[in-house]
């Protein structure tokens, strides 16, 4: 096998020095391609750190519900210095996007990898709302991500579909968006890796990028999650989000 000074030092690190994957004896042509271009030429593009990296690669793998490789990326996630908290926060936050009939395994797959490296559970909570105050907090980040179009948005719900609107702000954004462990710029950005790896969900990746823009995610950062989402997602739901990208942030010149 070819694999590339970078590709095998960059699996060393995220998997430790004795790592050696199975599929390297039984595929090796295709372990050959997916090393080089996931763990070398990805990586020569883009603005995230290491931890960003790592988060939105993370909820992309839940979205695409893929927990093999959920395991071995949560792994490295914790190799790479990424903290519990945060990666919980990932799995948590997954849930107002993909539904608990997906996440519920993340977070037992999460929970079986902290118990097998030590990390005590329950972690520290983080939540900083209750019942009565989930709502309007959540209707305030909401708007400060997306601005007055969300007053529109409830003034203009149908009758019949206002509690929709208030169970966006109340539990979308209040029960989730609210927590520590995750800033809002991280919380944008895995939101939109997670539509990205969803798949048909176009309408609601405009709506993000606009987000993303809001809390200070430009265009640059956009295309590296995408860029470092491609090996694990593939082309088509990637070209998808990027036109989406596109749409909303159009190329100057």
């Amino acid at each position: 096998m070819n694999i590339t000074e970078k590709a095998e030092k960059e699996l060393k690190k995220l998997f430790g020095e004795n790592y050696q994957s199975e599929l390297r004896n039984t595929d090796p042509e295709m372990m050959e391609i997916y090393d080089n271009f996931a763990f070398d030429e990805v990586l020569e593009y883009g603005n995230l750190t290491e931890e960003e990296r790592m988060l939105s690669i993370l909820a992309a793998l839940i979205a695409a519900q893929t927990q093999g490789e959920y395991k071995l990326m949560l792994k490295a996630a914790l190799n790479a210095g990424v903290t519990a908290v945060k990666i919980k926060e990932v799995v948590y936050q997954s849930t107002a996007y993909v539904g608990m009939a997906k996440s519920y395994d993340f977070l037992k797959i999460t929970n079986e990898i902290f118990r097998e490296e030590g990390i005590e559970l329950p972690l520290k909570g983080q939540s900083t709302t209750d019942q009565e105050t989930r709502f309007d907090k959540g209707l305030n980040v909401q708007k400060s991500i997306f601005g007055d179009v969300i007053d529109k948005m409830h003034q203009g719900a149908p009758e019949n579909q206002k509690h929709i609107q208030n169970y966006l702000s109340a539990n979308c954004f209040g029960d989730y968006y609210t927590r520590n462990g995750l800033d809002l710029k991280e919380r944008e950005m895995i939101t939109f890796a997670m539509l990205a790896a969803l798949g048909g969900c176009e309408s609601q990746i405009k709506g993000h990028v606009r987000g993303n823009q809001s809390v200070g995610n430009g265009k640059e950062t956009l295309l590296s999650v995408l860029t470092q989402l491609l090996p694990y997602i593939g082309y088509p739901r990637t070209l998808n989000a990027l036109s989406c990208v596109n749409e909303i942030i159009p190329e100057e010149g």
